[in-house]
């Protein structure tokens, strides 16, 4: 009798973890990504406003932040001068990357977009999402962003500006470059 109520609460506890595991995956998914935490970020190369190339393996080694962004989104205009104010410009000499990849946009209205917000760090445009479809569905919303650590893999991401995430995201940033 014992060892069946034992049995009975080893396979209650195995399916509450298993349904837990699937509705986290399930969430990420709604949220419209294609990658996940703990998996290498998918590598690119994109040309910045200003002409330089980038290549995400080129900066193993650094913490890098991908910024998904397009000068139509309100939610991105609301979050990017945190972005510049409170990560950019605190950590734009140490080991840290930032790209920020504007989603559709031709170059020309990257470059006013990022002068318009008064924003410094490197944009760059996605033309056909083609980078964005690396890591989201390409119908997904464009407010997003993935942070890279120094090995090449994800450990963070974010959905639209929520203070909250926006916080935690910063907090593993930071920690992060510290190490």
């Amino acid at each position: 009798m014992k060892h069946s109520k034992f049995v009975a609460a080893l396979a209650f506890t195995l399916l509450l973890l298993v349904s837990t595991g699937i509705r986290a995956q399930e969430k990420e998914q709604d949220r419209g990504y294609i990658v996940e935490v703990g998996q290498m970020a998918p590598d690119f190369t994109v040309t910045t406003t200003d002409g330089k190339t980038f290549k995400l393996s080129d900066y193993r080694g650094k913490v890098v932040m991908i910024q998904f962004t397009a000068s139509w989104c309100g939610v991105c205009r609301k979050e990017m001068p945190h972005i510049e104010s409170e990560i950019w410009l605190p950590l734009k000499s140490k080991d840290f990357v930032l790209i920020g990849l504007d989603r559709d946009e031709p170059k020309d209205v990257v470059a006013a977009f990022a002068k318009k917000m008064s924003i410094t760090y490197p944009l760059a445009p996605d033309p056909d999402s083609k980078v964005f479809c690396l890591y989201a569905l390409k119908n997904a919303g464009v407010t997003r962003n993935v942070i890279v650590d120094r090995d090449g893999k994800i450990v963070f991401l974010t959905r639209l500006y929520d203070e909250k995430e926006f916080g935690a995201m910063k907090e593993v940033i930071f920690k992060l470059v510290q190490k």
